[in-house]
């Protein structure tokens, strides 16, 4: 397949066109950032970690049926996926409680949640990425009823296979974002699911294998990647 002109540039990501217009490539950089994008810095290999992880991860759900957008891994940095139209609805699964939820809500953190909570954030970079529930996403038109049903029942499967995945390799899954795109009207899973997307406690000692380290300055930030990367692929 083909690489063509560069179509998008994120904060972790860029987008290239390929000869086939139902695929693009994606090559994950190093560059990190966190509180909206008001720290910024580099994570030496983060990029590769990513890439890597995330396929790993999206082949795992669709062998237990979960519809993603992987299609091949092309290199250590680059992948081939399907070109989705992103609902702007990110969702964030969480099992423990932690970061934001915390502070939100004043639950210490570590405290396990029963049940699982999920929230749905409009996907906004100039309005902070905003809290909203089903009733917004409705009013701004943002997916459908049976979408957002989909999306919740994704969800909610995404989080026990993981969550059971993980703990084999010694890690608390404690809560992760998804992004969701439609690809010919279905919806599939997109984005990425890593260390820059989930937080991962190891789970005898409690240490942050995550981006937590990055946003905290607890250092160790590139070994705490590479543990996890190792964890999963060997």
């Amino acid at each position: 397949m083909k690489k063509l002109e560069q179509i998008y540039e994120g904060k972790a990501k860029k987008v290239y066109l390929t000869d086939n217009p139902d695929y693009v490539i994606v090559e994950y950089k190093d560059d990190a950032t966190a509180f909206n994008g008001l720290k910024k810095g580099r994570i030496l290999g983060k990029g590769v970690v990513n890439n890597r992880v995330s396929n790993h991860l999206f082949k795992l759900l669709e062998s237990k049926g979960i519809p993603t957008h992987y299609v091949q891994e092309i290199s250590d940095r680059e992948t081939i996926v399907k070109r989705v139209e992103i609902v702007p609805v990110e969702v964030i699964v969480r099992n423990i409680a932690a970061g934001s939820l915390s502070k939100r809500l004043g639950i210490a953190e570590g405290t396990r949640l029963e049940p699982v909570v999920l929230e749905f954030c409009y996907k906004n970079d100039a309005l902070g990425d905003p809290m909203i529930n089903d009733y917004h996403v409705y009013a701004m038109k943002l997916a459908t009823e049976e979408e957002i049903a989909a999306i919740k029942v994704i969800s909610l499967k995404v989080n026990e296979i993981l969550t059971e995945y993980m703990k084999e390799t010694g890690v608390d899954l404690v809560d992760f974002k998804l992004e969701f795109g439609r690809f010919h009207g279905k919806i599939i899973l997109a984005d990425e699911i890593s260390p820059d997307t989930c937080r991962f406690w190891d789970s005898k000692t409690g240490r942050k294998l995550d981006k937590d380290r990055f946003r905290m300055d607890l250092g160790d930030v590139e070994e705490a990647y590479a543990d996890i990367m190792k964890r999963l692929l060997g």
